[in-house]
């Protein structure tokens, strides 16, 4: 384990134009890299029922396109453990190029994919199956993202740099739910069910620009090189396996820092995606306006995340951590009895104050699940301890939310959910900031 953890005093001692350069890279694929995966949740919310599942009960079809939505992170460990091996062995810039093509090529032809009414049973499995590419893009890119900017930090600002690619999140929230509230907005309602839900989709050509960018443009991260050069004098031949080195002496972390995060990934799932279905569907809200306030409360997250990382950076990741966690949990209900207010200020408060906690969570994640592996193994450490969060809690959250309410008639079945969760978390923190001090 990285002796720096929790502190944020590893890094490199100054920051060159290269090392800015690569920091800015690594958010900006984060961000389109999010930017084509949270389509998919907006247009599952919205279209993909009627598109693709036509012969289902309202309901059930917003279930069966919800649990699509959940395969893609299903599929999300795969690419972080692929990515993560090879990324240790060979480098991040590579693995980030791999992950930003195939999805920016599966988003495309997501957006070119015929619906059931035009070939039948084949629309809903290739659109299963291109949402697992996505799963596996975004799982692989999260890990590259993240230590091209956490390895070319400055000395004490690891969280700070880390933020960069957690920004990406908003921002890509905020940029998936403009381009569709534009488009719905520009394009006749009829003509958007048909192919106007498309055009967000097609833009996903643009994250190959930035593959391309990021291929000729950034070097490889100090901290790999130096990691690589140590390897490859003390290996002489011998096969290296960080996927193998992982489960068997560190697969306790890894599963803790999953346990911590879950939380997290159900909450944010919940207010962009379930949220979005509850209060349109169930509420009668219109989507415009919920749409709206979905970009109006990711937008001041752009503000929350990099203000909680320069403080872990200050008093530590676990406090940080720990203090988001606490939030969720208690915020839980009156987040719910908020939202079943159906009214704008309810809703607005109620994203506002939950997206606030999962801010304070996810501004210094990146560093902390960064600090708890030691550089030849951190990819696939800190990607696996991600990605296994998100099935825990993103994938299933949606769809769970549905299920909850149809079974419960009531939103505190879901709120009880974050609640389980929260306590999870708080665990599982614990038990992670136990190990440290006894490795320390």
């Amino acid at each position: 384990m990285d002796t720096s953890y929790g502190s944020g005093t590893a890094g490199v001692t100054s920051t060159s134009t290269g090392q800015r350069r690569g920091a800015t890279a690594a958010a900006m694929a984060s961000a389109f890299e999010w930017y084509d995966y949270f389509l998919f949740g907006i247009a599952a919310a919205l279209v993909f029922g009627d598109q693709f599942f036509p012969a289902a009960s309202p309901v059930a079809g917003v279930l069966a396109s919800f649990a699509t939505f959940a395969v893609g992170f299903a599929a999300r460990p795969f690419g972080g453990i692929l990515a993560g091996h090879l990324g240790d062995k060979h480098g991040r810039k590579p693995m980030l190029v791999i992950a930003l093509v195939i999805m920016g090529a599966s988003t495309t032809l997501i957006g070119l994919l015929p619906p059931f009414s035009a070939i039948g049973v084949l629309a809903p499995i290739t659109l299963v199956l291109l949402r697992v590419l996505q799963g596996i893009a975004v799982g692989a890119q999260w890990g590259g993202a993240m230590l091209m900017a956490t390895e070319y930090a400055p000395t004490g600002k690891r969280g700070f740099y880390g933020s960069f690619v957690q920004m990406g999140v908003p921002i890509g929230v905020v940029l998936a739910n403009t381009v569709f509230l534009v488009v719905q907005t520009v394009v006749p309602e009829e003509a958007f069910g048909s192919w106007g839900w498309r055009i967000p989709f097609l833009l996903g050509l643009f994250v190959l620009v930035l593959a391309w960018f990021i291929h000729t443009r950034i070097e490889e991260t100090p901290e790999f090189r130096e990691a690589e050069a140590k390897l490859a004098a003390e290996e002489h031949g011998r096969a290296r396996s960080p996927i193998r080195q992982i489960l068997r002496q560190h697969l306790g972390t890894v599963l803790l820092a999953g346990g911590s995060f879950a939380v997290n990934t159900a909450t944010f799932y919940i207010l962009i995606t379930g949220t979005l279905d509850y209060t349109t569907r169930d509420l009668g809200m219109p989507h415009g306006p919920v749409l709206t306030v979905i970009i109006l409360v990711s937008l001041t997250q752009l503000v929350a995340l990099p203000a909680a990382a320069r403080l872990s950076d200050r008093i530590g990741r676990v406090r940080v951590y720990r203090a988001g966690a606490v939030g969720l949990l208690i915020w839980a209900i009156p987040m719910f009895l908020l939202i079943d207010t159906a009214t704008y200020p309810g809703l607005i408060v109620a994203s506002l104050v939950a997206s606030t906690f999962l801010s304070v969570m996810y501004g210094p994640q990146a560093a902390l699940f960064a600090e708890l592996f030691t550089p030849e193994m951190r990819y696939t450490g800190a990607s696996m301890g991600y990605q296994i969060s998100a099935v825990l809690g993103g994938g299933l959250a949606p769809f769970l939310m549905v299920l909850l309410l149809e079974a419960t008639g009531t939103s505190m079945s879901v709120a009880g959910y974050i609640i389980v969760l929260a306590v999870l978390a708080l665990v599982s923190i614990s038990m992670l900031a136990r190990r440290a001090a006894t490795s320390n």
